[in-house]
């Protein structure tokens, strides 16, 4: 394969993680090629389980429908998950009262606070929860731990439900440091779980600003449940920036764009 014949491949795999899916047609207009050759290019990249074709293009493939476990999803992009916790934590002011979702991605927020001063935390994350209080009892944290109460998921340490949704009823706060599973423009940010993104929308609906922490994997795909539509977030923090085609419509409907270094 010719350099510029890769250079029109990565742009099919670049489109299909922004939109989801992409029509043959568009390609042909787009590259100023025959639609055998995008044909062509669709089957390799298919060989290569990095798409799937459908009639009159092809759709970005799914690999997983079901949602990893905790500890699975710890090592998953686990430096850049770092970086999302680092500079979401610059977000959080003293005297705070925040919400923390579960997710791999938020906990990583909890290594950032040991310098917040009067912090209050609500979480669902058992794993979140076990360790702010440890460091409370290695004297790293000093704020108080509110642990939302609730059906308790054992496969992925958290709780959710009709009890957990009216607990938080009870709460505001000024932040909710929140967890996804896809990202589209038109689709919105989606989970797996449909009892754990009712739960999320709830704390989205009690906190002052709504704050995203995604990795580069969940930008482009869409999952079960739709938590809400991307206008109804306030800031994103992920590990690579926004992608170029979305910077209009995160300016006009004011969301905020955090790339993580």
């Amino acid at each position: 394969m010719s350099l510029i014949g890769e250079e029109r491949k990565d742009y099919i795999l670049n489109t299909l993680n922004l939109e989801g899916k992409i029509r043959t047609s568009d390609l042909v207009d787009h590259l100023k090629v025959s639609s055998e050759t995008i044909r062509r290019y669709m089957e390799e990249l298919e060989e290569q389980n990095k798409l799937k074709r459908v009639y009159g293009g092809a759709v970005k493939i799914n690999l997983t429908r079901e949602e990893p476990s905790h500890f699975k999803r710890e090592v998953i992009h686990a430096d850049e998950k770092r970086k999302i916790g680092r500079a979401a934590a610059s977000l959080v002011e003293d005297n705070d009262v925040i919400f923390i979702d579960d997710g791999s991605t938020t906990q990583q927020l909890i290594h950032y606070l040991h310098n917040k001063k009067n912090i209050t935390v609500l979480t669902i994350s058992a794993p979140v929860m076990y360790l702010l209080v440890d460091y409370q009892n290695k004297g790293l944290f000093s704020g108080d731990i509110y642990f939302i109460g609730g059906k308790v998921n054992a496969k992925h340490s958290r709780v959710s439900g009709s009890l957990a949704e009216k607990m938080v009823e009870h709460f505001f706060a000024d932040k909710a440091f929140l967890s996804i599973d896809g990202i589209m423009l038109e689709k919105g940010i989606s989970t797996f779980d449909a009892e754990r993104g009712q739960l999320v929308r709830q704390m989205m609906s009690h906190a002052k600003q709504s704050i995203i922490m995604s990795d580069h994997s969940k930008i482009g795909s869409v999952q079960f449940y739709k938590i809400s539509d991307v206008k109804d977030v306030d800031i994103i923090v992920s590990d690579v920036q926004a992608p170029v085609e979305w910077n209009i419509y995160l300016e006009e409907k004011d969301v905020s764009w955090i790339h993580a270094l």
